[in-house]
């Protein structure tokens, strides 16, 4: 699903990169937004088979490709170890179309089960389309689909089909299901008529079901799906024309209100930006305290001062100014305080554990209580990222294999250092801001739900920011035989990352066994060693180019992992 993660991935991958230690971090996910907008599932329209064909043909020759990778399930493709086996899935998000993805690949009869009308999950009904269009997520789920995955969709478990009945007919079967439910505050007025869950509410407008709000909308949350819902609610203002039509009253004012301080909100801040930008009013450090309600229905919001979220521990432990209240007139409440999900369809299920907080008992393996049973995503692990439920899609796949093979499933790799002898790097390269991710005026992205608000890099800006990349597979390789110490590497390194020292300053645990067992051959102080800061180097090459004995090299690593049964890796 790349490219779906290249449009609203949360990119772990940036928080890691070590571009960040200098300045920014190298804007990843745009550049892979960049890079399927050119030659992704969407290109391919109309002939999704052809997309995954071309993905085979391109990945035979990476250089670097991990399990994760088409690439690694060549054998398993080839093999079919599943063909003859049934998988049904639960759900059709992230988590569930990952799975069937990858059993599919091994040959599996997948069949997804989705209770909606169209596959897609919450991506389809809870991002919205500023942030991701509807044709993106129909692309990939193409793509799946074209491997031979089936789909039954407008069919809720539970009521439709029995969960009993869906293991009868299959070798296994994966609960996949999302965290579709907002979960409510337990305050006075909670409810009352206008109260509405921020989950919901992205549904009801995915499906263009969305009623009138009335003048003025509080949205209670301060993460990502909040913003999601608030900067929805501004949309709805300038889209839906037949409120117009039928004189009904449209939103003036959205209100996001939240326990934590703008440092403290775990909404990402592009998100509290762009929402900032748009118009809604933030509040930070304030508690809903009671719905004011008149006849039933919502007048208004009371909130009161948190002083602190978390304690000395960091645990949630928020601590109030019970004397200090804002207030706050509302037509609407939507609460986007947590999601839950609905378990219901596991009735007439005793066999199915529940936990003590009510969630699905599941093993190391992701197999519940019940044989054959398991689960993925948000059900499993709760909300997280996007690529997180992907990788637990992708992990309960593996799972699955194993249990109806028998067969352990491992990976074997192989691993080479490559010598640069011409390594360069681009003039300035280091002292290269990110580039700026391009966005829409404000005033044209909030006219529709469904208009861009980020619309990515061109090629010029693309390659700009690429160049930023410090290329950390290249490294630089030292010979101690070969070193005389002349100190030429430390003097050329414009980070100031390598340092001459006496052996005597080596200790800790960082220290490899193979160099104890030389310094004890003579006293530390008549013992030299190099020390390099890898968060500081920016793998320029200088050293390497300045280095008079070859001492210094730099090197290319290249590695390739392939998934196997466990006896024939």
């Amino acid at each position: 699903m790349a490219s779906i993660c290249g449009r609203i991935c949360g990119a772990p991958c940036e928080a890691a990169c070590r571009r960040g230690e200098i300045d920014k971090p190298i804007a990843i996910r745009a550049l892979k937004r960049f890079v399927t907008e050119r030659c992704g599932a969407e290109t391919y329209r109309g002939s999704p088979r052809g997309f995954f064909d071309s993905v085979l043909k391109i990945t035979e020759s990476l250089e670097c490709a991990d399990t994760e990778n088409v690439w690694a399930f060549r054998e398993l493709i080839r093999s079919r170890p599943l063909r003859d086996r049934k998988v049904t899935v639960v759900g059709s998000g992230p988590a569930g179309l990952a799975a069937a993805h990858d059993l599919a690949l091994m040959g599996a009869d997948v069949t997804v089960v989705e209770m909606e009308d169209e596959l897609g999950g919450m991506l389809a009904l809870g991002v919205p389309d500023y942030r991701l269009r509807r044709e993106i997520i129909q692309a990939e789920v193409e793509v799946i689909r074209s491997l031979g995955v089936r789909a039954r969709t407008g069919t809720r478990v539970g009521h439709d089909v029995k969960l009993s009945e869906l293991r009868a007919t299959a070798d296994a079967v994966i609960i996949a299901v999302g965290a579709k439910q907002s979960r409510s505050l337990p305050i006075p007025g909670s409810d009352a008529r206008g109260v509405l869950g921020g989950v919901e509410f992205l549904r009801e407008v995915a499906l263009g079901e969305a009623g009138s709000l009335g003048q003025k909308v509080v949205v209670i949350g301060g993460g990502n799906v909040a913003y999601d819902v608030a900067r929805t609610v501004l949309r709805q203002i300038e889209s839906d024309i037949s409120r117009v039509a039928l004189r009904q009253p449209f939103v003036k004012e959205v209100h996001l209100c939240c326990l934590e301080s703008l440092e403290e909100m775990p909404a990402d801040d592009v998100e509290i930006l762009e929402g900032d930008e748009e118009g809604v009013i933030r509040h930070n450090g304030v508690g809903p305290l009671k719905i004011r309600t008149e006849n039933g229905r919502v007048t208004g919001v009371v909130f009161k001062k948190c002083l602190s979220v978390f304690d000395d521990q960091g645990r949630f432990s928020p601590v109030f100014n019970e004397y200090e209240l804002l207030e706050l007139e509302a037509s609407s409440v939507l609460m986007s305080v947590g999601q839950t999900m609905d378990l219901s369809f596991l009735e007439g299920a005793p066999d199915v554990k529940l936990t003590e907080r009510g969630l699905i008992a599941f093993d190391v393996n992701q197999m519940t209580t019940a044989p054959g049973l398991f689960v993925a995503g948000d059900v499993a692990y709760g909300a997280r990222l996007l690529i997180d439920a992907v990788a637990s899609g992708k992990q309960v796949a593996r799972h699955v294999f194993e249990h109806l093979t028998g067969r352990s499933l491992g990976s074997r790799s192989s691993e080479a250092h490559t010598r640069l002898p011409d390594w360069h790097r681009e003039r300035d390269y280091e002292k290269m801001p990110r580039t700026p991710i391009p966005a829409a005026p404000v005033d044209t992205r909030v006219q529709s739900v469904s208009a861009d608000v980020e619309l990515g890099y061109d090629e010029a800006s693309a390659r700009r920011e690429s160049l930023r990349c410090l290329d950390c597979g290249v490294n630089t390789i030292f010979d101690g035989d070969l070193c005389i110490l002349c100190g030429g590497c430390a003097d050329v390194c414009p980070e100031r990352c390598l340092k001459l020292v006496t052996a005597s300053r080596l200790e800790g645990d960082n220290v490899p066994e193979a160099l104890r067992a030389r310094f004890e051959e003579r006293p530390l102080e008549e013992m030299s060693a190099i020390i390099k800061d890898e968060d500081k180097c920016i793998r320029c090459g200088l050293c390497a180019e300045r280095c008079p004995t070859d001492a210094i090299t730099m090197e290319r690593f290249t590695f390739q992992e392939v998934w196997g049964a466990a006896e024939t890796i």
